[in-house]
């Protein structure tokens, strides 16, 4: 991958002296699914697929870009000082847009860099292809320049340039569990103070399958920002009868308590959602360390039907994958990750079952929604480095 990688470099940029490959993977989350906007518990993992980069200093005073999964734009040319986001540069906005939070957190971008990406994570996935991006780019910059950052800063800087730079109001579980990802562990993080430890994944004689639903979304025009801003408004309301942050402060009981205190409707089923949710990736971790994979399972099933029914960000192609997964045999759990409206689940099949599950899930998806989903059988990776 690297010789290849150098090579197509050198195809773009002339020459591919004083490169240097990096790597930042993708991520996927076993459970605790829009809680991480609302204080509460997150369970993902970093993948081995995700994003690759070669990079290296130009005196040149610009940035080129260049993707080899969008080939047809070329080398997207900007100032290295001019960081606003334009339409027109497409996918260039991630990584512009870490370089501008860098630039506003006062880390000072001395010269112009020649990068060159490639990703085998599916675009618009639910798989964090653009969190894996602007974390490998901002890793990039901590390691050309010097900068005295730690992976948790890098989080957040890639964090505050979607907010602000992109306009989309995630929370921070993507881009810290792809900064912090550890081999063959999840993290556990509580998204209220960021505290977190690692939980070792034994799946004895099991598997992770990622089935892509290949409906494409975009983050910043979907329900997304419209979802968070339902749970504020809920928080807002509940706030004025009980002492609370955070709606990820509740448990299930005080939730029910205060409950009459939201005043939309609507709102109230996102609350709680969020508060369910939380409290079902607390158990889940736990069930986890007990050796419990069969609650760990129910578990998630769990979060699926409360994604689909209280939260509403399924849709039938993900909801297809899921219900169709839980008729199959040897499916221990299976759930929608990531955002929703579109993208990916994530079950654990045991082993014997793996192909045809594949098989049975993946006729059962082309003939109702009419094309095919894509499957990975995936492995849980380290998070950035040099190649």
């Amino acid at each position: 991958m690297k010789q290849q990688l150098t090579q197509k470099f050198e195809k773009v940029f002339g020459d591919a002296e004083d490169t240097k490959v990096y790597f930042a993977p993708g991520r996927v989350n076993l459970i605790g699914e829009h809680t991480d906007y609302n204080g509460g518990h997150v369970f993902p993992c970093a993948l081995t697929i995700g994003t690759y980069a070669v990079a290296r200093k130009n005196s040149d005073g610009v940035m080129r870009f260049y993707s080899m999964n969008f080939e047809k734009m070329g080398v997207v040319t900007v100032p290295a000082k001019d960081f606003a986001n334009n339409p027109t540069d497409d996918w260039c906005n991630y990584p512009k847009g870490v370089m501008w939070a860098f630039s506003q957190k006062g880390y000072e971008i001395t010269s112009g860099l020649d990068i060159l990406y490639f990703g085998n994570i599916p675009n618009g996935s639910g798989l964090s292809s653009s969190a894996s991006i602007e974390v490998l780019t901002g890793f990039i910059l901590m390691d050309l320049f010097g900068f005295d950052v730690d992976m948790i800063q890098n989080a957040l800087f890639c964090q505050y340039s979607e907010n602000q730079f992109n306009g989309v109001n995630c929370g921070i579980m993507d881009q810290f569990a792809i900064a912090m990802g550890k081999k063959d562990h999840a993290i556990f993080l509580d998204t209220a103070d960021l505290s977190y430890e690692y939980a070792p994944i034994s799946l004895e004689g099991a598997k992770l399958v990622i089935a892509c639903s290949n409906k494409k979304r975009g983050l910043g025009d979907s329900k997304y920002n419209e979802r968070r801003s339902q749970c504020e408004e809920a928080l807002a309301d509940l706030r004025r009868v009980v002492d609370i942050k955070n709606l990820g402060d509740l448990t299930e009981e005080q939730f029910e308590q205060y409950r009459s205190a939201i005043k939309d409707p609507v709102c109230a089923v996102r609350a709680k959602h969020a508060v369910y949710e939380n409290q079902r990736t607390i158990k889940a971790v736990a069930a986890l360390k007990a050796g419990d994979i069969q609650t760990f399972g129910q578990l998630m099933n769990a979060s699926h039907v409360s994604l689909r029914d209280d939260y509403e960000v399924t849709g039938v192609e993900l909801d297809t994958l899921v219900e169709t997964a839980w008729e199959q045999e040897g499916v221990i759990g299976s759930r929608m990750t990531g955002a929703g409206f579109g993208g990916c689940t994530v079950s654990i099949v045991r082993d014997e079952a793996v192909d045809s599950f594949i098989k049975n899930v993946g006729d059962a998806y082309k003939e109702k929604i009419g094309y095919a989903a894509d499957f990975y059988v995936v492995r849980i990776g380290d998070g950035p480095r040099v190649i």
